[in-house]
């Protein structure tokens, strides 16, 4: 039954979720939480692994919930269900893309989908955010030092250029640092 249950969602998840990994992790989550898989934190956890581990945040984050629930085999299983709508879509997609691309409205429509992508990126990191009382009203050290640690992350990353991994490294070691 539970197999069963990590399958359909992780299919459904694969299925109606657009904008790639980053914009899945908030449903994911609702649907983790729904079934009482995980606890909040514990699915923090899951996407602090899954978007330092190499490959698809969403596809990682499946796995360590489908193990999390039900060992090897539910990882298997998740993993299918999160994979099988991706590639199924991106055959159908790609077969009438190949065929229609040059045409203006198609071309439009893509153009017109950027936004909405980007938007359920947000809205996925505020959402994750807010749900692991990583932003809070009340400002405290802690607060502080997370936006500050984002701040200089972004500087990092934008103006600097630094690789990604070392910024991810230098985030948790100075985590290690301030929280520990």
């Amino acid at each position: 039954m539970v197999l069963w249950e990590l399958f359909s969602t992780f299919i459904i998840i694969g299925f109606v979720s657009f904008g790639g990994g980053y914009a899945m992790i908030s449903i994911i989550e609702a649907e983790v939480s729904q079934h009482g898989w995980m606890t909040t934190q514990q699915f923090a956890d899951v996407i602090a692994i899954a978007g330092m581990s190499p490959g698809p945040i969403a596809m990682n984050s499946a796995v360590l919930v489908g193990y999390s629930t039900a060992g090897v085999i539910g990882a298997i299983i998740s993993a299918l269900g999160i994979l099988l709508p991706g590639i199924i879509l991106v055959i159908v997609v790609g077969t009438f893309f190949i065929k229609l691309h040059h045409y203006l409205v198609v071309q439009s429509i893509f153009y017109g989908l950027r936004p909405i992508v980007t938007s359920l990126v947000i809205y996925a990191a505020i959402s994750f955010a807010l749900s692991n009382n990583l932003i809070s009203l009340v400002i405290s050290w802690k607060t502080v030092s997370l936006l500050l640690i984002f701040v200089l992350s972004l500087i990092a990353l934008l103006k600097l250029r630094w690789n990604p991994a070392y910024v991810i490294i230098l985030s948790g070691l100075v985590g290690v640092v301030l929280y520990s």
